[in-house]
């Protein structure tokens, strides 16, 4: 796997984060590329004056970051495993911190910029939401510049850089990436809310789902799965542990009324909406007894801390699709669960999530199963 990003009479070594042994995938892709060789074949740092600055929007490990240190620059971004990266990376090559702001997804864009730099976003409501926030920062003088792999632009991708920004044309494909260029015009925007809420009628719960938030627009099936399968028993700590919306931490709410849920997730969107789904939908003491965290997993959390984990673990991150990320959210559950604590989790039927679990834990209990998912049941041994 390469860590050397040479570009541009620059020389960068890239990592991912979080880092492990058998890593096979590098902390860049094509379309970081195509966006740092554009900028620099075309000079466009001439365009940013005095009191200007650079605003980088997705970078996913820090590749944009890093290169662009001599800039004064905003990243934006709703991953946390992301800051981390950028962050870690930047101390990698010794770039300068004074020049540099990090925020997330849910913070106010930046007004003083000359070149926007996106690398486009997996999901289109995401995408919307952030050119929303960009238009009311850019005027006609401000370069847009977007990139992604070419089997993630779309028209639909196209048409919402014509209806929020202005102009749009594509560049040629190369490496199988694209660069979109928007032209910002004058031109009334239509107002429209891009996060939704929609209704558990099992539970009669209304439910606030951010524009990044996986399946954003109904119950996720394999999250159904979980919620009707809870385990039994008197838990008093309890963490959602890649909560998304919050809907597993919510049901553990209701089925274990004495217990202090923590939802953790490494989207700011995702723990923002559990934030507000547990407002509107618990009384005040019990939503006021909940922990809300961003954050890498369980990493950092206190050993031997709590008695039940939930877990409905992705497979992917960003748009690489791996196991690894699985993999840690359950060693770190069983770093953290207290003698006989139990983690239970959702999983679809091939991935091998009960030999990891057994490896782990030493045990691995199928509660039951589907066409689709199973449930599984670990226990920390004393």
């Amino acid at each position: 796997m390469n860590e050397s990003l040479n570009i541009a009479d620059q020389e960068l070594v890239l990592h991912r984060h979080p880092r492990h042994k058998k890593e096979t995938l590098q902390a860049w892709d094509s379309a970081d590329e195509y966006l740092i060789n554009y900028f620099t074949e075309n000079e466009l740092g001439k365009h940013i004056g005095e009191g200007e600055q650079m605003l980088l929007i997705n970078d996913g490990f820090g590749a944009l970051s890093c290169f662009f240190q001599d800039f004064e620059r905003t990243v934006i971004t709703d991953s946390y495993l992301s800051l981390s990266s950028i962050k870690l990376n930047m101390q990698r090559n010794n770039c300068p911190e004074h020049n540099i702001l990090l925020q997330d997804s849910l913070q106010s864009f930046p007004e003083n910029v000359k070149v926007v730099l996106i690398k486009v976003p997996k999901t289109l409501s995401y995408l919307e939401y952030i050119l929303q926030q960009l238009r009311s920062v850019v005027s006609p003088d401000t370069i847009i510049v977007a990139a992604g792999k070419v089997n993630m632009i779309h028209n639909s991708t196209l048409q919402l850089f014509e209806q929020y920004i202005g102009t749009t044309k594509t560049s040629l494909a190369k490496k199988k990436s694209r660069l979109i260029f928007s032209l910002v015009e004058q031109k009334e925007i239509p107002e429209k809310e891009v996060a939704l809420t929609w209704e558990i009628e099992k539970q009669q719960w209304k439910i606030h789902n951010h524009a990044n938030v996986f399946s954003r627009n109904h119950l996720d099936i394999g999250g159904r799965y979980l919620m009707d399968n809870l385990p039994e028993g008197d838990f008093t700590k309890v963490v959602d542990l890649g909560c998304g919306n919050g809907v597993v931490g919510m049901a553990a709410a209701q089925a274990y009324p004495d217990a202090q849920i923590t939802f953790i997730d490494e989207s700011y969107m995702a723990v923002d909406s559990a934030r507000i789904n547990m407002l509107k939908n618990f009384e005040e003491e019990e939503s006021e007894t909940a922990r809300f965290v961003v954050n890498n997993g369980l990493v950092g959390f206190k050993p031997r801390s709590y008695d039940l984990i939930l877990c409905n673990p992705p497979f992917h991150q960003q748009q690489a699709i791996t196991d690894h990320i699985a993999w840690s959210m359950f060693n770190d559950a069983h770093f953290c669960l207290a003698g006989n604590g139990e983690l239970v989790i959702v999983g679809n039927r091939h991935l091998d999530y009960q030999d990891k679990l057994e490896r782990i834990f030493g045990n691995c209990e199928l509660v039951t199963e589907n066409k689709k998912f199973v449930i599984l049941r670990a226990v920390k041994m004393d």
